[in-house]
């Protein structure tokens, strides 16, 4: 079996593209001031640890409390939806409990506006 030259290759063409992109004259100036700043940034901190363990602390616990905070609404989401799950049926017995009630209600309006009028009397008439 040969050796595998994809790798090879794609390092290769990496490079080659960054060779031809720093053609332009804005691409480099780009590339040079973010790494000046970068080297700046890493001396700065590297004459400062302390700066950088407590502004590392200070985003740890910025992305905890983010998690917890996530954690406790997931939560609170699955509370939900369980107590949904169990009113659901309790809910529908009301539902149908209620319309059973309207359709009973209304067969009794109707036998009581189909009944047949009393006969009068015939001496109120006279």
């Amino acid at each position: 079996m040969g050796k595998n030259k994809f790798g090879k290759y794609v390092l290769f063409g990496a490079l080659l593209g960054a060779a031809v992109s720093f053609f332009d004259r804005h691409t480099r100036e780009q590339v040079t001031r973010k790494s000046n700043a970068v080297l700046t940034e890493i001396g700065f901190y590297s004459k400062n640890p302390d700066i950088l363990k407590w502004k590392l602390k200070e985003k740890k616990e910025k992305y905890q409390s983010v998690f917890d905070q996530l954690t406790e609404d997931v939560t609170y989401i699955k509370q939900q939806v369980e107590e949904l799950k169990t009113l659901t049926p309790q809910v529908k017995d009301l539902v149908v409990n209620t319309k059973d009630a309207f359709v009973e209600s209304k067969d009794e309006y109707k036998s009581i506006v189909n009944e047949t009028p009393l006969p009068q009397d015939s001496d109120t008439k006279k």
